[in-house]
């Protein structure tokens, strides 16, 4: 079994994020392997999609320096918070609170990896004086996830009012024709509101790795020296 993994410890030195471990599917045994890597090496991992279950059967002594959160469905394993952030430069905008797990996972990817964020909860199209109260403080947010599922409208309406970049988030909620997020992936991709990015339906950690990018290289570009 322990040929079977093969840790990426020097990721952040390519990407400036590291690894994650994805849990579902993976054995409790495998799991045991990877964290036992990853404290011997002194490093630290974001786990996903770890469910509730399996964390309440890991060992007190892995679930000690853990920080789990059941609703995202993630913990951070040997990991210290920063001292300091700067104020938050990504949104994370969700149409419903049925969106919540997912909007939570993009959040909680991004603590972890260092970027403050706020939330704008429950802003979805079906009351859109709800999404006009916030747009003028949305607009000075360089990067925005928008997390959206039934019809998928939410990112449309926002890249249509806002200039940051849009990285669209849909998820499975709904149910019918909604089709799992079906709906509101194909939305996105067919959505006339020019210049939006798309992930995967429920893949908050990837929409959040993809704000981070575009986040790190305005930092860098900030801090480029000119003239």
């Amino acid at each position: 079994m322990n040929e079977q993994i093969r840790l990426d410890f020097q990721r952040p030195e390519r990407l400036d994020f590291d690894e994650a471990i994805l849990c579902a599917r993976k054995s409790d045994p495998q799991l045991t392997v990877i964290m036992d890597r990853v404290l011997a090496h002194g490093a630290r991992c974001l786990m996903t999609r770890l469910e509730p279950d399996v964390f309440a059967r890991m060992a007190p002594t892995y679930r000690e320096t853990m920080d789990y959160d059941p609703v995202s469905r993630t913990a951070y394993l040997n990991w210290t918070p920063p001292a300091e952030l700067e104020p938050p430069r990504i949104a994370v905008v969700s149409a419903g609170s049925s969106d919540m797990p997912q909007a939570a996972e993009v959040t909680r990817t991004l603590t972890y990896l260092g970027a403050a964020t706020k939330q704008f909860i429950d802003v979805g199209v079906a009351g859109l004086w709800r999404l006009l109260e916030s747009v003028d403080e949305l607009r000075t947010f360089p990067v925005i996830v928008a997390v959206a599922g039934m019809d998928g409208a939410l990112p449309s309406v926002l890249g249509g009012l806002v200039p940051g970049v849009i990285i669209c988030l849909p998820t499975s909620t709904g149910y019918g024709v909604s089709n799992g997020g079906e709906t509101a992936l194909h939305a996105a991709l067919a959505s006339c509101a020019p210049g939006l990015a798309v992930v995967n339906i429920d893949n908050g950690y990837g929409a959040a790795c993809a704000a981070f990018r575009a986040l790190n290289m305005i930092r860098r570009a900030a801090a480029a020296p000119t003239g």
